[in-house]
């Protein structure tokens, strides 16, 4: 049984090893993909669907889709790049990101990622949807006007922290996270730090990190990804 299979990224042939999933295949050969809900430590659900791809002509979460030998994949096309504009200004509209004031500026994966695919307005109407911030928790609070739904908090308390202190309740629209075991949520656990926008955020702690040392500030989202192959320019 090989340990390791050749797939093709947009015509160029890469090895990845069995068991990746094409995104982490694309990220171990400087190919970025641009995802939200998938974080390397953690299982991947295929949540977001920003990092769809092209999969011998049929499309697919590539966080969840495994490497097989001889796959033919297609990452950058004005296609895909459309499908994932859409995706992003949907998150948008859906909730209520007021970027200019939100401590996570900066740091926030899904303003950055809005960056990089030149995203400058949102052509879907703004839901404005009435939420509350659960200031509860002696340490925590959760915005839930930043909340994307992408799971990384829940994947991280069940898996990471070996906890159940944060779930999914309701369905739809209604569909929101909460605090299930609020005694068993500490400010140490996975599940606060992976919140890749401001949804999940430790009291106390507002602003501390100035203007100009935040991560997005000097380099685009998928910099570091792309700085493993030379080849490929960040725009």
């Amino acid at each position: 049984m090989p340990e390791e299979v050749t797939l093709t990224i947009d015509g160029k042939k890469i090895t990845a090893k069995i068991g990746q999933s094409i995104l982490e295949a694309a990220e171990e050969n400087g190919v970025y993909i641009p995802h939200l809900c998938a974080l390397q430590e953690l299982h991947s659900t295929g949540a977001c669907r920003v990092c769809m791809v092209r999969i011998d002509g049929r499309y697919s979460a590539s966080c969840t889709q495994p490497v097989s030998d001889g796959l033919q994949v297609e990452v950058e096309s004005d296609e895909l790049l459309e499908i994932r504009k859409m995706i992003v200004e949907m998150l948008f509209a859906e909730g209520n990101h007021f970027c200019p004031c939100c401590e996570k500026s900066g740091n926030c994966e899904l303003q950055a990622l809005a960056y990089r695919l030149g995203i400058d307005s949102v052509r879907f109407p703004y839901q404005f949807p009435q939420r509350e911030v659960d200031a509860e928790h002696p340490d925590v609070f959760i915005d839930h006007n930043r909340c994307i739904l992408c799971g990384r908090c829940v994947e991280a308390s069940r898996n990471a922290d070996h906890k159940t202190a944060l779930e999914f309740i309701g369905r739809g629209k209604n569909k929101r996270l909460a605090v299930t075991g609020i005694v068993d949520l500490d400010r140490a656990d996975k599940a606060v730090s992976v919140c890749p926008v401001g949804a999940i955020l430790l009291k106390r702690q507002a602003f501390q990190v100035p203007l100009g040392q935040r991560r997005f500030d000097h380099e685009p989202i998928g910099a570091e990804v792309e700085s493993r192959n030379p080849e490929v320019r960040t725009p």
